[in-house]
């Protein structure tokens, strides 16, 4: 009977395998219908602190970098602990394969080819313990690079938007309307009638993670510091549903998480190691919340 089982088991495995394929399939297929979306190709320059002792050490950050598809250049420098990256990747991508070495990282600033300005970033936190980073950088006049990883999501769509108010006091519930300083209705990111809030949708895989690298025509750094970034339960219609919600909010469902956009260091221009404020150095604080009770124990939370 040893034959039958074998062919059994193997038969198993293989379906395992091609329903794992379909179902990633399935989420690469929704997140390109998402539509109205600009994805990001242009390679921008991310700066990290990567814990290093030796040449060694950068030998295997830089093998685990080069080659990969996405990553144009890599400089290492091993005495300051620094790896700069010139990628098309998002910056979570890039900070996955540094950290497969086993070597611990810090996404330290984000710059592009041309001068830099101006960098933001929302720390996002909402319920049912989703939590993530986006950063802003203003390429140029027209262009703004959003770059973001979100975890804790259902799987599928979901609106992502910038708020008017940067105010916390009631959660997301008093970030206000969709920034939209032109009075506009509610479209989708290329659309000429929308919100300058409107930032379509993000996908999170099977995992619950959103990981994206957009370009916004409308949106600019200097305008969006001091307001929120909101993620949305559902998906957002883009303004072409029949919802009465449909040309105002786009109908994407409750505020789930949300975060207040603050200026951010740019390439070269955090030299931080420890906060002067609590003694937190930057590795620990690569695994504590950014404030509240939890910062002072040594209970990691998840690393963003």
């Amino acid at each position: 009977m040893a034959a039958p089982v074998s062919k059994c088991r193997r038969f198993v495995s293989v379906c395992r395998k091609v329903g794992s394929f379909l179902l990633n399939s399935a989420f690469v297929a929704l997140a390109a219908s998402c539509g109205s979306r600009m994805e990001s190709d242009r390679p921008t320059k991310l700066e990290f602190a990567v814990q290093m002792t030796c040449e060694s050490c950068a030998e295997k950050v830089r093998a685990a970098l080069e080659g990969k598809p996405g990553v144009q250049s890599v400089s290492i420098d091993v005495s300051r602990e620094q790896v700069l990256v010139e990628s098309a990747l998002t910056s979570a991508e890039v900070q996955t394969l540094i950290e497969s070495t086993g070597r611990r990282a810090v996404l330290k600033g984000i710059g592009g080819s041309e001068r830099d300005l101006g960098a933001a970033v929302a720390m996002l936190d909402g319920v049912g313990g989703i939590q993530g980073v986006v950063r802003f950088l203003q390429l140029s006049e027209e262009r703004c690079l959003i770059d973001g990883a979100i975890d804790g999501l259902e799987p599928g769509p979901h609106g992502i938007h910038v708020h008017t108010l940067g105010d916390l006091t009631l959660d997301c519930l008093s970030c206000g309307e969709h920034y939209n300083p032109f009075g506009k209705q509610h479209g989708g990111p290329e659309d000429s009638e929308r919100h300058v809030g409107d930032l379509g949708n993000i996908v999170a895989g099977p995992d619950g993670r959103a990981s994206f690298r957009l370009e916004d025509s409308q949106l600019k750094v200097w305008d969006v510091i001091g307001r929120s970034l909101v993620v949305d339960a559902g998906e957002d219609d883009l303004g072409r549903g029949g919802h009465l919600l449909s040309k105002q909010t786009g109908n994407s469902g409750e505020r789930l998480a949300c975060g207040i956009i603050a200026r951010s260091a740019g390439l070269f221009q955090n030299p931080k190691q420890i906060c002067a404020c609590d003694g937190v150095t930057l590795w620990e604080e690569r695994d504590r919340p950014l404030a509240g009770k939890g910062r002072s124990k040594e209970t990691p939370t998840a690393n963003l």
